[in-house]
């Protein structure tokens, strides 16, 4: 099955869409050495973020085994991340 998604490293939490993806599409991917596969719950644009695991509230999103920020909601495998469920906590001139 051809793939359609990239993940960079074993630990993170999302996949990144290499062409534009539909709810209840299955997208495919390497996560290291594993073939994974996921039912999608949401559209993901071509380029952005979907869960490859389910992370809780406040969690910790992985993406090229870093951190990128915190759950504002609980996040599904297959939902789509972007700024409306995860919160960064890099560069915040809010937070001292």
């Amino acid at each position: 099955m051809k793939k359609n998604a990239v993940v960079i490293n074993p630990q993170d939490s999302v996949a990144t869409a290499i062409q534009p993806l539909k709810a209840g599409d299955v997208a495919n991917m390497f996560v290291g050495n594993e073939n994974l596969t996921i039912t999608l719950r949401d559209d993901i644009p071509y380029g952005h973020k979907f869960a490859i695991k389910a992370v809780a509230l406040h969690g910790e999103v992985y993406k090229y085994g870093e951190s990128i920020g915190r759950a504002t909601k609980p996040i599904q495998t297959g939902d789509y991340v972007h700024v409306h469920n995860v919160e960064s906590e890099r560069g915040r001139g809010d937070w001292k």
